[in-house]
């Protein structure tokens, strides 16, 4: 499948920012998750820009055609969001809004959170926001899963991983992909629970996958992923207590920014703390919250399983902004 976008490289700082950009308009950005790239918004790109925005879709440091650092710091929330507002700044405009899946998502609200002036609104995919806690989130699931695998205390030390999944991108990116899925859910699709596991194991290859992603689309992936790897996309896991320890504001700041959720109804992340469902209040700390959408049957990969549903959820909520 092809798309008429336009590619561009933001010089930043210290990182080059590879982006596609459609449309005219005011500024919005898109920001995908792990392990993904800016293809994860393609339903989405071409509709916002025809309401009447300049849509940003970027490939975060680390992956695709933008800058890989080695150092594990570069992958801290401060620099992610930096990207973000420096992205801003060189459009030279004011305010953009913040659109994220995934990673992409915490990266958004901590944007918004943040820098409320430089940030219109924001709309997080599957991960709703939430503050920071009395300790780092990878202490959390050092507590919860010290008996028993969990991918993010998998990702710590460095090179394990990146080894395992590298070893066959496509295998990996389709077993991860499945898994995540809310057919891999219904399938009832597990990481092996045995603490000394590896990711892949007792993950499923489909053949053939679910028609939401295609095999043109799989091959997409892989291409990008052969660029990167996959070092550069599991450091962010490897930075949680970093982020802990450098943004302690986050502790106290609600979204006052108008805000957004959408998220798959059998997404497994609403039950990564099994004590409570994560989708229930995600608005509870925005002050300017317009509601959420959980879609039914899908699961984590939300824009790209549920395409109408999430673009049509998006749209509407730009056109209550402009009404506002």
């Amino acid at each position: 499948m092809k798309y008429n976008f336009k590619n561009k490289i933001y010089e930043l700082n210290d990182v080059n920012i590879f982006a596609i950009e459609h449309g005219e308009g005011p500024l919005v950005i898109m920001v995908h998750g792990w392990p993904e790239s800016w293809y994860s918004w393609r339903h989405q790109i071409k509709p916002v820009a025809e309401l009447g925005y300049k849509v940003i879709a970027i490939d975060v440091r680390g992956y695709g055609n933008s800058s890989k650092p080695i150092e594990v710091e570069k992958y801290d929330m401060p620099s992610l969001i930096q990207d973000i507002i420096n992205i801003i700044n060189k459009e030279n405009v004011e305010q953009a809004i913040l659109i994220g899946h995934d990673w992409g998502a915490p990266i958004c609200w901590n944007a918004a959170a943040l820098y409320p002036k430089k940030i219109k609104a924001v709309i997080g995919l599957s991960v709703p926001h939430s503050r920071r806690g009395k300790i780092s989130n990878i202490e959390l699931w050092r507590q919860i899963y010290k008996d028993k695998f969990f991918y993010q205390l998998y990702f710590q030390k460095e090179g394990v991983a990146e080894k395992e999944l590298e070893k066959d991108i496509a295998d990996s990116l389709r077993k991860i992909y499945y898994w995540g899925s809310g057919e891999g859910r219904d399938a009832k699709v597990r990481s092996n629970p045995d603490k000394n596991s590896t990711l892949l194991d007792g993950l499923i290859n489909p053949m053939p996958f679910p028609d939401w992603l295609s095999e043109d689309d799989l091959n997409f992936y892989v291409e990008q992923f052969k660029k990167s790897g996959f070092r550069g996309p599991i450091n962010r896991y490897r930075n949680q207590d970093r982020d802990w320890e450098r943004l302690p504001e986050l502790s106290s700041l609600k979204i006052e920014v108008p805000s957004f959720f959408i998220g798959g109804e059998k997404d497994s992340i609403r039950k990564f703390n099994n004590k409570f469902d994560a989708y229930e209040n995600p608005g509870k700390h925005c002050n300017d919250f317009y509601g959420k959408i959980i879609i039914n049957n899908v699961g984590h990969w939300v824009q790209q399983e549920a395409p109408k549903e999430t673009t049509s959820g998006i749209i509407n909520f730009l056109k209550k902004l402009k009404e506002k």
